[in-house]
């Protein structure tokens, strides 16, 4: 129901209610018909239920199965390591759940805890949930609006909706009825529930309670609104199906081969014995092929990111946040606070003689147009700062009195030495504000407002320091510089005055007229200065910035063209007319777009899934109640640190600045932390896949299986972790932030990462079989020794090579990372606990082994990563620069 295009006597009529309230007998009929006024969301997941979703992974379950065979064969230490692991993750991943769902709480305490209503015909405080469609609230400075209403009194009411529109500005509410079809900005005999009354009093009668209004809707698309997986979520997801599939069908195979060649041998041996073997041999494979700790180690790189980005004033609430962030190609932010300084600012100024150099920073040589012009501005104004530095008070008078500062002149001073004798307070109707002074001994009425206005009621003009008659070509002058300042979106203010009799104590509207018009003022929230390079640098990484905001159409396109945020093939577009498109309307535009005005929630969140439906990764800032539903639905929601509880409980991240900077700052880390994820993925897999290389190798040809179970199992232990960790701690690539963001559709192995994989993997792999094979030439043991040795130490030295797929160890820095260098060492430590006297048994080392095998399986190690190294420059030489 439209209320605002409704009169006050059809709106209480539509509601049956009168101007008295309702009887208490009728409240409580529609308490039971309609239910309380709070916000209820839908009932959550027990937290068992969450816990045991974590272990629907297929790789999960796989080691799973592995652990418990494991338990039964009598290898206790690793399947409680697998558990371990396993259950630190789901309940990780329990706890973000739970701090994901906390958004409806948010907006549940932002509701007001009691409220002032006419009930049987007298005046009562009662709990705001208890309030009915009817109800007539009486509402004061500084109370919440409990319930969305008509106004239907005003007395110089203003409100702050902010957490509804996104703007800082405090609305004037009246009575009178809007004809036209308005955003919720523009409502002004509307009062919204959770806005905050910050001036005058009014009286409204509720039109909407709990999910029938604003912020209920909000809520209700907070519960639709779906949180998204991030691509390495979903790729890893994907992946570890394929891979936990292909492993069973690897273990059942090499099981199912051993166990025949026992079955057909002629030995004399126990069958089965051997049988078990056999099936330790093939859990212990895939407990090696599956890289258990790979989502503990995406885990701790990512930790590892939000420290980074901490530092970049972005605080991460949800982990995978930080790998989204460096796949992001869409960012829709906020304009106010977030690409501009959030602080009304005096940019220009006209005076009647034209000259824009009367201001400067000497007072003393002002012209006494220039001095009149800003005593007016400074005592025409309510505004102040205090003994903290806080501004306190409209956000226009504030850019006034912090400009007379910027121009040497203490506004304190002006004020001390010209005090207010009497006062006409600003309201919407008249659009001016007029004040009674003495200057020099002389009584005069200042006046500021819209020029509209006030050039209307001026019959004079002060020029070069004398009050002359106001002349058609002077008024056109100013009417010219107005338009010049609109037509930059500029806040324009006019400014006059009047000498009035010294036995004057008091001014009255009848006063306003005959004046002496000064000047104007033109003042606007500017942009943050840093914003021009980075909208230019996330233009250079190939990321799309949209604005959205609750301003008006004109201002927000003049600010997105200065910043170089919009081209001039783009348009602008109202939240109005964004309704107006069929969703393939939208589709077909969306890249045209790059500002959207006068915005609703749903408009957002809209936007966002539209981007999404181009299989374009999007970021959404914003503050407010209003945001929260899309900073849900977005790939990654960036809250303002400033802003409400609301929007930061629904954002996986929070900006401690609320600079747009900081986002392009947090995207560079972001992609450097995915880039390092990758790093320790390709270096896991790559060790895995030269075992497995080396395991089907020795199958095919019947020749002794290279390792044991306990060396698999060991290698897995000692081999995985710590190297994968320290190349999560990798400097950014060179390109990190000149390329192009990651297709949606690009697969976790894409960018040369399977080639990668592939090419260590067959070096590992070929240098234990041909380890094998020497060791073979003395004995079965001496083989699976030599195997292991090359194993471990050629998986330890590839450290270096995963460090880049471009650049080698040497050209990144060979000691630029230290933890690499910490993580070889501490894996060349476990390596030789294993072959130390009366600990090698354990591993099957023979006595035998000695210092002239270490050394030939050691070059062999150490040959595969130096031709890992070489394939680098080669493919470099090879590669087109225009490719690279």
């Amino acid at each position: 129901m439209e209320y605002y295009r409704k009169n006050v006597t059809d709106s209480l009529q539509e509601v049956q209610s009168t101007t008295s309230g309702l009887t208490s007998a009728e409240v409580n009929k529609r308490l039971e018909r309609d239910g309380y006024n709070e916000l209820k969301g839908k009932k959550k997941d027990p937290l068992w239920k969450l816990f045991l979703e974590n272990f629907k992974d297929p790789m999960v379950v796989v080691l799973l199965i592995a652990a418990i065979v494991q338990i039964v064969m009598g290898q206790v230490m690793e399947s409680l390591i697998i558990f371990l692991v396993l259950i630190l993750n789901a309940v990780i991943s329990v706890i973000q759940t739970r701090k994901a769902e906390s958004s409806l709480d948010a907006l549940q305490q932002m509701s007001a805890p009691e409220a002032k209503v006419l009930r049987d015909g007298v005046l009562k405080t009662v709990p705001a949930r208890e309030l009915v469609r009817g109800d007539i609230v009486l509402l004061e400075a500084g109370d919440f609006v409990p319930a969305d209403g008509r106004v239907i009194e005003s007395g110089s009411l203003k409100i702050n909706e902010g957490m509804l529109t996104g703007e800082s500005e405090a609305v004037e509410k009246h009575t009178d009825t809007i004809a036209k079809e308005s955003p919720l900005g523009d409502r002004r005999n509307m009062a919204f529930s959770g806005s905050l009354v910050v001036y005058g009093r009014g009286t409204l009668v509720v039109t909407g309670t709990a999910l029938t209004t604003e912020i209920g809707k909000i809520a209700e698309l907070i519960e639709s609104a779906e949180a998204k997986q991030t691509p390495l979520q979903r790729k890893l997801e994907t992946f570890s199906k394929q891979l936990g599939i292909a492993i069973i069908l690897l273990s059942i195979l090499i099981f199912a081969i051993q166990a025949g060649r026992v079955w057909l041998s002629n030995d004399t041996v126990d069958t089965t014995e051997a049988i078990l073997n056999a099936l330790m041999f093939a859990v212990a494979v895939a407990v090696a092929a599956i890289p258990e700790a790979l989502s503990s180690i995406v885990t701790i790189v990512l930790s590892v990111g939000t420290n980074k980005m901490a530092k970049q004033h972005a605080i991460i609430r949800k982990l995978p946040a930080v790998e989204a962030l460096g796949s992001t190609s869409v960012i829709c932010t906020d304009k106010t606070g977030t690409l501009t300084q959030n602080k009304m600012t005096v940019v220009d100024y006209f005076l009647p003689e034209g000259n824009r150099d009367q201001f400067n920073q000497e007072p003393e040589e002002w012209s006494e147009e220039a001095r009149r012009l800003l005593h007016i501005a400074v005592l025409c104004n309510d505004s102040n700062i205090n003994e903290d530095g806080k501004e306190l008070g409209d956000p226009t008078e504030v850019a006034l009195i912090a400009f007379s500062n910027s121009m040497n002149k203490d506004y304190k001073e002006i004020r001390d030495n010209f005090p207010r004798e009497a006062e006409l307070p600003f309201d919407s109707d008249r659009k001016l504000m007029t004040t009674l002074h003495t200057f020099n001994g002389q009584k005069a009425m200042i006046t500021k407002g819209g020029p509209d206005v006030l050039f209307g009621l001026c019959t004079h003009v002060l020029l070069s320091g004398q009050e002359v008659p106001m002349t058609p070509e002077i008024l056109d002058r100013f009417f010219e510089a107005n338009e010049e300042f609109s037509s930059r979106a500029l806040r324009v203010l006019a400014y006059a005055y009047k000498t009035v009799p010294n036995t004057v104590t008091e001014v009255g509207l009848e006063d306003e007229q005959n004046l002496v018009l000064v000047g104007l003022t033109a003042m606007i929230d500017p942009p943050r200065e840093a914003v021009y390079g980075a909208i230019a640098e996330s233009k250079k990484a190939g990321i799309r910035t949209i604005m959205i905001t609750g301003d008006h159409k004109t201002t927000a396109q003049a600010i997105g063209r200065d910043i170089g945020l919009m081209t001039e093939k783009e348009i602008a577009v109202t939240g109005q007319e964004l309704d107006a498109m069929s969703d393939e309307e939208l589709d077909n535009k969306l890249e045209q777009i790059g500002v959207y005005a006068r915005v609703s929630p749903e408009n957002k969140i809209r936007i966002v899934r539209a981007w999404q439906r181009k299989g374009k990764i999007t970021a959404m800032t914003g503050d407010g109640v209003n945001d929260a539903p899309a900073l849900k639905q977005a790939d990654i929601g960036v809250a303002m640190g400033s802003g409400t509880d609301v929007a930061k409980d629904a954002a996986a991240m929070i900006l401690t600045d609320d600079n747009f900077v900081s986002i392009v700052n947090a995207v560079s880390v972001g992609r450097t932390v995915f880039d390092n994820i990758k790093k320790a993925i390709a270096y896991l897999f790559s060790g895995n896949l030269g075992a497995i290389i080396a395991i089907l190798f020795a199958l095919i040809f019947d020749w002794i299986n290279p390792f044991t179970a306990i060396q698999l199992l060991f290698i897995n232990l000692a081999n995985d972790s710590l190297p994968a960790i320290a190349l999560g701690m990798e400097k950014p690539e060179p390109n990190v932030m000149s390329r192009n963001p990651r297709e949606l559709k690009e697969g976790i192995f894409a960018g040369g990462m399977m080639q990668a994989i592939i090419t260590r993997g067959l070096l590992i792999g070929i240098a234990v079989i041909i380890s094998l094979y020497i060791g073979l030439q003395h004995s079965p043991d001496m083989g699976v020794a030599m195997a292991f040795t090359t194993l471990i130490l050629s998986r330890t030295l590839q450290t270096f090579a995963a460090r880049s797929n471009s650049q080698t160890a040497i050209e990144a820095g060979f000691f630029s990372n230290k933890y690499v260098i910490g993580a070889v060492l501490v894996c060349f430590a476990f390596y030789g606990i294993a072959v130390l006297p009366g600990v090698r048994e354990i591993f099957s080392i023979p006595a035998s082994f000695g210092m002239s095998d270490w050394l030939v399986a050691s070059g062999l190690a150490l040959g595969a990563v130096i031709l890992m190294e070489l394939t680098k420059v080669v493919r470099r030489a090879f590669t087109p620069k225009s490719a690279s």
